[in-house]
């Protein structure tokens, strides 16, 4: 499915529900600047084989809700740009979204400056090793809620980079005693 109905720009309406995605394993671009599109039905897609979600709907601009709570995402790796510059997008659900294994959630959200509701209750970032601008041009709102919920992970990496320091600080007291 990938780049299936990219640059669809006059696209208003799409609806996939009949679409069999069991054994899809890459969705990158999919919507990529189907910028008109207001209104989209998934949710009878299987993502559970999916990898790679680059970039799907990147530049939707006129979408102004997606619930994605039916997607399973215990296999992505990669969910780079994925709702970049979602413009208009007001309510996101991605609550059931697993991230444990992603490993590049960066630009996520940038643009989403229209974002009054994200739900994002399992969001894990402890593997992702690319997070910069996730949440770039959002609303602050939306900014405090996620680092609210990330606060116990963002003092254990802070910790984490010290640890080498300190280790060496340890073996360097005990060598010259």
């Amino acid at each position: 499915m990938r780049y299936m109905f990219s640059r669809c720009s006059s696209l208003k309406e799409l609806n996939l529900c009949n679409f069999n995605t069991n054994k899809i394993n890459n969705m990158e671009h999919m919507l990529y600047e189907c910028s008109s599109l207001k209104e989209l039905y998934v949710s009878s897609f299987n993502t559970i084989n999916v990898t790679n979600m680059e970039r799907m709907f990147n530049e939707c601009s006129s979408l102004k809700e997606l619930d994605l709570s039916n997607f399973k995402t215990n296999n992505t790796r990669n969910m780079h740009a994925m709702f970049l510059r979602c413009l208009s997008l007001k309510k996101l659900n991605i609550n059931n979204f697993k991230t444990e294994n992603v490993s590049d959630m960066e630009y996520m959200f940038l643009g989403c400056s229209s974002l009054k509701e994200l739900k994002v209750s399992k969001l894990n970032t402890n593997s992702e090793t690319k997070m910069s601008a996730m949440f770039f041009r959002c609303p602050e709102d939306i900014k405090r809620q996620f680092k609210a919920k990330n606060k116990n992970t963002n003092f254990i990496v802070l910790i984490l980079s010290f640890l080498p320091l300190l280790i060496l600080l340890i073996l360097l007291k005990y060598y010259f005693k």
